[in-house]
């Protein structure tokens, strides 16, 4: 079925990241696997190829287009390569907006020009050892001292955790004020204090650097504080329906993917004589997942235009991010079941698709978080 929301400079931006996925990507595949970490490089040379800031300011070296289907674009062309490239979509649709909606003209002249080549990586610190879902949790806090705050505390599950150099950290600035208390600041990589914890072993997404991070007595000018004081909880909700949408549009495209090279497995692969799509419960499977991620891609067409339109609310992200994810999970798995044995090999990439795409109905707001979103607008 033919996708009517992408015009085609959006299809031009695709055929960029597929030239810079090939050539800048494919060779590393292995080493970034092995190393558990993207090399910084790779960041510059995706800034080279305008595939970092395209909705930053021009003024600092952005493309000043505030047009989310361009990251559509690049997420869905970096899902289907593999987990094994930089994290752009954190860089754009994630940490990117905290900088050109909430960072003042001074903040922005100091960190943009660098984030959009490349040279600085961000990172959000929400999560914390004892705080996940429950962001009213964290104990994260910061004191003010004359022109400084002083930042306490730590995170876990920080994403560009390694190689970050800015962070934006949710602190709690005023212990008495419930969810008016909490700011953000952003904390540089080399300010005193400032360290980073084991680099995660996770079960997949090996390549995406995963870290602790601890911050003690670290001095943060207040200059660093991004967006308003005290107004950190509200900039955080403001920002998460597109980054549930960014998180959907990566399962839908990825399971894609991995559907489409099982077809084609399906069809080359023989047993009793015949190729095994042929036999009727497979070909049943194979209709089944085909259906229904052309329903999935659908409504994340209608959440794209509606981002356009500039009316996608929290529970229509919420929507399209629990559903999406758990058919992405439940579509993986099959795939591995119609590879048999093979599909449990790694040099299959239906294998390591299958840890990677389990961590996507936990990150950004869990299934039962999504639930609980359009459950309470319901009434319930």
């Amino acid at each position: 079925m033919k996708r009517l929301v992408f015009e085609p400079e959006h299809e031009q931006l695709r055929e960029t990241a597929r030239q810079f996925l090939e050539k800048e990507c494919a060779p590393n595949v292995e080493k970034w696997e092995s190393e558990r970490l993207v090399d910084r490089e790779s960041y510059v040379a995706a800034g080279k190829y305008g595939l970092i800031g395209f909705n930053l300011p021009e003024k600092f070296g952005g493309g000043g287009v505030d047009d989310f289907r361009f990251n559509a674009v690049i997420v869905e062309e970096f899902s289907k390569f593999g987990s094994a490239t930089p994290g752009l979509s954190l860089q754009n649709d994630i940490v990117g907006p905290y900088f050109v909606n909430l960072a003042n003209e001074e903040q922005q002249e100091r960190w943009l020009p660098g984030y959009i080549t490349g040279e600085l990586i961000g990172a959000v610190a929400m999560t914390e050892p004892g705080a996940g879902s429950d962001l009213a949790g964290i104990k994260t806090s910061a004191t003010r001292d004359g022109d400084d705050w002083i930042l306490n505390g730590s995170k876990t599950f920080i994403s560009a955790g390694i190689n970050s150099d800015l962070v934006v950290v949710v602190a709690r600035t005023d212990p008495e004020a419930g969810h008016k208390g909490f700011s953000l600041l952003v904390v540089e990589r080399g300010m005193e204090g400032f360290t980073r914890g084991r680099k995660l072993d996770k079960m997949g997404l090996h390549s995406q650097d995963t870290a602790e991070l601890h911050f003690e007595n670290v001095r943060v000018p207040a200059t660093n504080v991004l967006g308003l004081q005290g107004r950190g909880f509200y900039h955080l909700m403001h920002n998460l329906p597109s980054e549930r949408l960014s998180i959907a549009i990566s399962a839908i495209s990825g399971a894609r993917e991995t559907w489409r090279q099982t077809l084609q497995y399906a069809k080359d692969r023989k047993a009793f004589g015949q190729s095994i799509g042929s036999f009727q419960h497979n070909r049943f499977l194979l209709a089944e997942m085909d259906t229904e991620l052309d329903l999935g891609e659908q409504y994340i067409d209608r959440c794209l235009q509606a981002v356009v339109d500039g009316d996608l609310t929290a529970v229509e992200a919420a929507k399209a991010k629990w559903w999406c994810t758990e058919l992405a999970k439940k579509v993986v798995d099959a795939c591995v079941q119609l590879h048999g044995g093979y599909g449990y090999m790694n040099e299959y990439k239906v294998a390591r698709d299958y840890v990677d795409v389990r961590i996507k109905t936990i990150f950004g707001g869990t299934t039962e978080i999504m639930k609980d979103i359009i459950g309470r607008d319901l009434g319930l």
